[in-house]
């Protein structure tokens, strides 16, 4: 009876170590991949259109595709705002777009359109801020984006206007189709200087971001 105990504790025992080396050979293969699509693919990290902030001088460039509905992107808008802040002149950061979730693209042609007026960053932050209350999973109600608007002090109906320009759904497009070259399946997805953050992480990414500097 007690050898056969043990030999159930045993083959347990090796599944276990078996699934844990089985899950990082994995996910190295899987940070080997993404790495190497983006070392190909340098040149889709960033487009002309791209919203960004800082030099193109800057000792690093931080590019992030995010969902404006998404909650963790929410979550880590605060912290890259404090990284931009400690490492301000040696660091460029540039945003672009995967839209996951059911109401990203109407937030999306708002924030571009908000760009006009020269309020992309402040309508950006205001959105993230209040993602629970509008893109709640459950329950969204996209049509309080428009309530946030006006005490940013955004001509209400020009946004209007201007989100239904052609040329915004063409930065959508072409963004979702530079994701997907990259490897990107979720959000917020970071690459640092054309490297992909390699373990997911508030300190983690500003570790790399230190590294290369």
């Amino acid at each position: 009876m007690k050898s056969k105990l043990w030999l159930v504790l045993g083959t347990v025992g090796l599944l276990a170590v078996l699934f844990f080396v089985g899950s990082n050979f994995y996910k190295n293969q899987q940070s080997e991949k993404i790495n190497n699509l983006a070392q190909d693919n340098r040149a889709l990290f960033e487009r002309p259109y791209s919203q960004s902030i800082g030099s193109t001088m800057s000792r690093v460039t931080l590019v992030e595709f995010l969902d404006p509905e998404c909650e963790a992107c929410s979550a880590f808008y605060p912290y890259v705002k404090s990284i931009l802040k400690e490492f301000e002149g040696s660091i460029r950061f540039v945003v672009r777009y995967a839209p996951f979730h059911q109401n990203s693209k109407q937030a999306i042609k708002i924030l571009e359109a908000a760009a006009k007026q020269g309020k992309y960053w402040e309508t950006m932050e205001v959105f993230f801020k209040n993602v629970p209350e509008w893109g709640d999973h459950h329950d969204p109600k996209p049509e309080l984006l428009w309530t946030y608007l006006p005490a940013l002090g955004l001509d209400v109906d020009k946004i209007k206007k201007d989100m239904e320009d052609p040329e915004i759904l063409n930065i959508i497009e072409q963004d979702i189709s530079d994701g997907l070259k990259l490897g990107v399946r979720r959000t917020p997805t970071f690459f640092i200087n054309g490297k992909p953050l390699k373990e997911f992480g508030f300190e983690q990414l500003k570790e790399q971001i230190k590294s290369e500097l």
